[in-house]
């Protein structure tokens, strides 16, 4: 006889909390489509091997289930990649370093201070046509890439960040990094993104800035040469044609949330 008890109500709650989590996860990380696709799987699956006792097509999910990590694994390797990184990411897990290191986070001042001098900079290269790609860590760190390029340790200064970028200057075609509210490295070689959904007419900085948005939790920015136009990079998706304003909004959310 069926009996339902606290530990199964438990065990409901449980589930549902990290179904929820999850759902939420991948959604932030833009892969909430093969959240869908899981989960209407599993569900055909129940449906069809629990509850209408179909043999034929239970047995095939029974034996796709088997394999089915591997080919999402082997289909969506950016995507799952991306997953990985958020769940991983040090911003999930603080609460639990605050609790046993007592952390205060940063203030929101303190937060937002590297925001206006990188906007302030972006619109003088955006009418100037000048060439710009800007990565702000995250809660990952960005030390490897840093190292590709040539270390500065600077605060961050909007004649500074215009005097890099620079036509002239020999650290223009690599990549700003910016960590702990200092300008780090300049110069930098980021990742590629071979995404076949980024339109053929953004070039190098693009798909680089798209690149290290899909490898880390970063943001980047870029001005581009030929056009003038902002682009920002954030959690594996590219936003083309912001206005100044647009910039100053998305880096103020991106920054009081990685302080909270």
């Amino acid at each position: 006889m069926f009996t339902f008890g606290i530990k199964d109500l438990i065990d409901i709650l449980l589930f549902a909390v990290l179904l929820y989590y999850v759902y939420r996860l991948m959604k932030e990380s833009g892969t909430i489509n093969i959240f869908y696709g899981v989960l209407a799987v599993i569900i055909l699956w129940v449906l069809a091997s629990e509850i209408f006792g179909m043999r034929l097509i239970g047995t095939i999910l029974d034996k796709f289930m088997a394999i089915g990590l591997i080919i999402l694994v082997i289909l969506f390797q950016e995507p799952i990649k991306r997953f990985l990184v958020e769940l991983g990411s040090q911003r999930r897990w603080r609460f639990l370093r605050n609790i046993f290191n007592h952390h205060k986070n940063e203030t929101e001042a303190e937060a937002l201070a590297w925001v206006m001098p990188i906007v302030y900079a972006c619109m003088s290269m955006s009418k100037s046509k000048t060439g710009a790609l800007i990565v702000i860590e995250q809660s990952i760190p960005l030390e490897n890439y840093a190292k590709s390029g040539d270390i500065i340790d600077a605060n961050i200064n909007t004649r500074l960040i215009e005097n890099i970028f620079f036509k002239n200057s020999p650290l223009h075609d690599g990549a700003m990094i910016i960590a702990k509210n200092r300008i780090e490295a300049a110069g930098c070689i980021l990742p590629v993104s071979h995404d076949s959904d980024v339109p053929r007419s953004l070039g190098l900085r693009h798909r680089s800035a798209l690149g290290i948005a899909q490898a880390t939790d970063a943001v980047a920015v870029v001005v581009s040469e030929e056009t003038g136009n902002i682009s920002v990079a954030h959690r594996g998706r590219l936003s083309t044609r912001l206005s100044t304003t647009e910039l100053e909004h998305r880096l103020n959310a991106i920054a009081i949330t990685s302080a909270k």
